[in-house]
Formats: structure tokens, C-alpha cells, sequence
């Protein structure tokens, strides 16, 4: 689950779009769809509406295999997320669905009895319960898909090893007490963790505890991850308590290399981690939220982007058998943004801090980001039932 705040300025910018994208992603998914029958070739359709004391119906039925949940917000301000859980572990959720917006989220359920949480990001306590029945079914029939599926599953375990060498490399300057190298090495051990972020968020409170930033933790509750080290390098200072809370970040990143390991993901998962990518451009980075005492934020923009195309690339290849326009509209959206984000381009992965960039820039930037989301939310769509 993402830990984000919700400012009306925020909204301002992105829900225009964001609606309208939401939109479109679910006029592909009912085309998906078709009918509640038991065939293997359709995806069935369960309703949802947020509401402000949670999810509405309370208790859900579903038969197994590939589900769309459309999700509504009618008026809730207090809540405005939607997560199945099996567990600990997100199958599927959907974000941000302030008053007003309404999405789709699709899984491939397993017979059995699973969480549901209409919340907000400080209450992850599930409100009711989906039931499903039926015989297992096989999260696609497709070969390639299948194939896709597998290979970013070794994209995920490359990743996460790459975050735990760099992060080992960020922890040992922090209690070395090295400001000028933890700095550096903090803008670049955080690229592979936002590559693979909606990964970290499905393992529940692993994601938050790597990184939470300080307004998304309940008073009280500890504030651990990247972020209140990121605060004490640039605003506060290093103090002998960071040595403690690298440890920390060490070890969580540590359990993430862990989990991905053996984790296995569902071809639908990969078109919904690379939309959740985009929302968390869209949300946090282009208002500067998120890294808001280094501002190294177009530098974890890029990763995030970079994560998306990851997704989308093993994909295209089944996408552009079924809807060929629609995949090189995203391959050309994507050129574009990436053509934007490379004139902020300073080494290697490394990008122009984001507080140099003027309204106006950081407007085209949103613009090319949404351009973006229009049509990769439709995938899902496409892929649910394939």
C-alpha cells in the first residue's frame, strides 16, 4: 500500500486527467469483461463503493479466476483506497480514489477467503470479507504472457539485490558519519527500490517501513526507511540515533530481498504495477512531495518511469497481437517523456534537482506523465483474461 497524503493543490493538477484516465481504464476493462459466466475467456465484475464507514457491500462473493473490481468513490473524505488481501500480502488495489473518482483493479483469484479494506493510507484494518468459490484457476492460458510474467520476476530479484548492495553502501556512510558520500550514495541506492515499488507495497507494512515520509505515520508510531535519514542528512544533521535506524533500513531491505525471491506475479499484476508506477509520478514527485529535503526528485521520477517501461515492454509483444494502436501509442508516449526528462539529465542515473525546475517546467513534465497514463491504463483491460 502507498503512504501518500492527498493536498488540494495536488488535486488540482492531477485529477482532471487522472479521472479521465480512470475513465478510459475502465471502459477497456468492461469491453474485457463481458458477461459473469464461468468461462475462461471473460473476466466477471464485482462492485464496489467506498464509503466513509468502508466498503459497501461489507462482504463480497466471486467466483476463481480473472476479477475486475470497479471501484467508486460516491463522497467518502475519509477514505479513498480499495486493497484485497490475502494476509499480510496486497493482491490488488487501487489508490487515491478521492471523492468523486471511480477505477478498476484486476487479479486472478484462488478459491478461498480473503480481506477487503476500503481505508485510507493510515488504516490498512479490513472492513469486510470477499469469499471466493470455484476450482483454482491458471493466472493466464497465454504462453507469452506467461513468459513475461516469469522474466519480470527475475527483473524484480536483479533489482532488489542491486538495492541491497547500494543500500549496504548508503547504511556504512551514514555511520561513518560521512555526509558528503551518504548524500550522493541516498539519491542513487533509492533508483531499484522505485523501480519495483508496487512489489515492496503488495508485502504490506514492508513498503512504509522503507518508505514512509513523515506525515504519512500516526502519531506515536515510529518513523523509520530512507526518509528520516534523508531529513537528518539534509535538514537536521546526523545524530548517533541514525546509526539505529540505518540498521533498520538494512534489514527491511534485506526481508524485501527476501520475499521476491520465490514470488511469482500474475500478467494482469504487471499492467497494474506499471499504472501504480505512474500515480506515484503523478502524485508525489511532480509535486516535489516525496523527496522534500534532498528535491533529488526527478532522479526517482526516472526510476519510476523506468520501472513502468519494464512492465510494459514485456508485455507489448502479446499487446500488439491484440491491439496494436494501442501499443504503439504508449511506445511513443513513453519516448516523449523520456525525451522531457533528458534535458534535466546530469550523469548517469542521476537528474537536476527538482527545486531548480519553474512551474512551467514542471508542467510539461505532468502533461507528458499524463499523456502517458491515458493509454497505459487500458492495458489491463486487454490482458485480463488472455
Amino acid at each position: 500500500m502507498s503512504l501518500r497524503s492527498n493536498s488540494n493543490d495536488r488535486r488540482s493538477l492531477i485529477l482532471p486527467l487522472l479521472t479521465l484516465a480512470l475513465l478510459l481504464a475502465a471502459a477497456a476493462l468492461l469491453a474485457a469483461c463481458g458477461s459473469d459466466d464461468d468461462s475462461d475467456s471473460s473476466a466477471q465484475k464485482v462492485a464496489v463503493e467506498i464509503t466513509d464507514d468502508g466498503c459497501q457491500p461489507t462482504d463480497l462473493k466471486a467466483k476463481s479466476g480473472p476479477t475486475t473490481f470497479t471501484v467508486s468513490n460516491p463522497s467518502s473524505d475519509v477514505n479513498n483506497e480499495f486493497e484485497v488481501l490475502d494476509g499480510a500480502l496486497i493482491l490488488g488495489e487501487r489508490e487515491n480514489l478521492v471523492a468523486g473518482l471511480s477505477g478498476d483493479v484486476s487479479v486472478n483469484l484462488d478459491p478461498g477467503t480473503y480481506d477487503i479494506v476500503c481505508g485510507n493510507p493510515g488504516n490498512r484494518e479490513p472492513t469486510g470479507k470477499l469469499v471466493v468459490s470455484g476450482k483454482q484457476v491458471a493466472a493466464t492460458t497465454n504462453p507469452g504472457l506467461a513468459k513475461a510474467a516469469d522474466q519480470y520476476a527475475a527483473y524484480v530479484v536483479d533489482q532488489a539485490d542491486i538495492l541491497a548492495q547500494r543500500t549496504a553502501e548508503f547504511v556504512a556512510a551514514v555511520k561513518a558519519g560521512n555526509v558528503v558520500k551518504a548524500k550522493e550514495l541516498y539519491e542513487t541506492s533509492r533508483v531499484p527500490y522505485e523501480k519495483i515499488e508496487p512489489v515492496a507495497e503488495s508485502f504490506g507494512n514492508l513498503d512504509p517501513a522503507i518508505d514512509a515520509r513523515e506525515n504519512d505515520v500516526a502519531k506515536g508510531d515510529p518513523w523509520t526507511g530512507f526518509h528520516p535519514l534523508e531529513k537528518a542528512l539534509w535538514v537536521t544533521g546526523l545524530t548517533a540515533a541514525d546509526d539505529q535506524l540505518a540498521d533498520q533500513l538494512m534489514a527491511n531491505v534485506k526481508r524485501l530481498q527476501a520475499k521476491v525471491k520465490n514470488n511469482t506475479y500474475d500478467p494482469v499484476q504487471l499492467a497494474n504495477g506499471a499504472v501504480e508506477l505512474l500515480n506515484e509520478v503523478s502524485q508525489s514527485k511532480i509535486t516535489g512531495e516525496e523527496e522534500r529535503y534532498s528535491h533529488v526528485d526527478l532522479t526517482t521520477f526516472k526510476a519510476n518511469v523506468d520501472g513502468a517501461k519494464e512492465a510494459f515492454d514485456l508485455l507489448e509483444p502479446e499487446l500488439e497481437k491484440t491491439d496494436p494502436d494501442l501499443a504503439k501509442e504508449v511506445e511513443q508516449r513513453f519516448d516523449d517523456l523520456y525525451a522531457a526528462l533528458d534535458k534535466y539529465k546530469v550523469k548517469g542515473e542521476v537528474y537536476e534537482n527538482y527545486s531548480k525546475l519553474n512551474q512551467q517546467q514542471r508542467r510539461e513534465l505532468s502533461q507528458k506523465v499524463d499523456a502517458l497514463a491515458l493509454p497505459l491504463a487500458q492495458i489491463g483491460g486487454k490482458i485480463v483474461t488472455q
